[in-house]
């Protein structure tokens, strides 16, 4: 999660720079690829539902760079993470659906049941302590 956190933060910052908006969404698709062919197949499930998040906290962090000395930085800074949010949605798709893919051939199903056993198993404890 953090590569996707730092090539967040580097692609907007590089976006820019050049003036391209469309690295920053680049970025975020090469991190996201890198990250689920790189991650431990029992960690799948949590990098699953990470990439927005971890996008957002880099985007934001980068605001907040770009936002310094501006008259209003709170101002500067919503404007600009609302921006980049629009302009890079359909790259978040698409990199979240790419590492749910990867995600799905690397064993994401196993880990799901996995963590469905273990949720059965700690309701019926909890239910025959009730009782």
């Amino acid at each position: 999660m953090l590569c996707i956190v730092l090539a967040s933060l580097v692609s907007a910052l590089l976006a820019t720079a050049v003036a391209y908006p469309p690295v920053n969404g680049a970025g975020f698709v090469l991190a996201c690829g890198l990250a689920v062919l790189t991650v431990r197949p029992q960690d799948l499930l949590t990098l699953s539902v990470s990439p927005p998040l971890a996008y957002f906290c880099g985007v934001l962090l980068a605001e907040c760079v770009l936002s310094v000395g501006a008259d209003s930085v709170l101002r500067s800074v919503a404007i600009g993470v609302g921006l980049r949010l629009t302009d890079a949605a359909p790259w978040l798709f698409g990199g979240t659906a790419l590492l749910l893919v990867i995600a799905l051939l690397r064993g994401l199903p196993q880990n799901v049941r996995e963590l469905r056993a273990e949720l059965t198993t700690r309701h019926r404890r909890g239910s025959r302590r009730l009782s």
